[in-house]
């Protein structure tokens, strides 16, 4: 599993839960997920409780069914306060495409975006590496803007040297 080798413990208790094909824009529901990654798991269910966004309830369903799990594997947990939310990822899922009258026989594509909602909880705060499948490197299109790449550090000689 993903989160069990990850963490930095080896002991240390982790539980995930997954939200696959939910009807949310990705966009939106990253907005709901960046308010509780690295919170403990009661605060977080505290703040997606009275989130006014549409997804706060489905990832407040998550986040309980992750913080269950963790229970089932480590009866010991007693309440979520014990649990921190280590890792929250939204990945894009399935798009439909659907088309929408327009004037003189036109037809525009709508789409219907929907995500992937991942939630991992732990007994422990920290973990060995980011459990994100992004790279440590900062990612961008364009390899001027990145501070590891080897064009950024030439032009940042040059721009020292004048």
């Amino acid at each position: 599993m993903i989160g069990e080798q990850l963490v930095a413990n080896q002991e240390a208790l982790v539980a995930r839960a997954v939200l696959r094909d939910i009807r949310h824009t990705p966009q939106k529901a990253r907005r709901i997920v960046d308010l509780v990654r690295g919170m403990r798991a009661d605060e977080a269910l505290n703040v997606l409780k009275f989130a006014p966004q549409a997804a706060g309830a489905d990832v407040y369903t998550l986040l309980n069914s992750a913080i269950a799990n963790a229970k089932q594997k480590n009866p010991a947990i007693r309440d979520a306060s014990e649990l921190w939310v280590v890792e929250a990822l939204v990945d894009e899922g399935i798009t439909m495409k659907r088309f929408r009258p327009r004037a003189q026989g036109r037809g525009f594509r709508i789409l219907k975006r929907s995500s992937h909602i991942t939630v991992v909880v732990s007994d422990t705060k920290t973990t060995a590496k980011s459990l994100s499948r992004t790279s440590q490197r900062t990612q961008t299109r364009n390899p001027k803007r990145s501070e590891k790449s080897p064009l950024a550090s030439t032009q940042a000689a040059k721009g020292a040297s004048n």
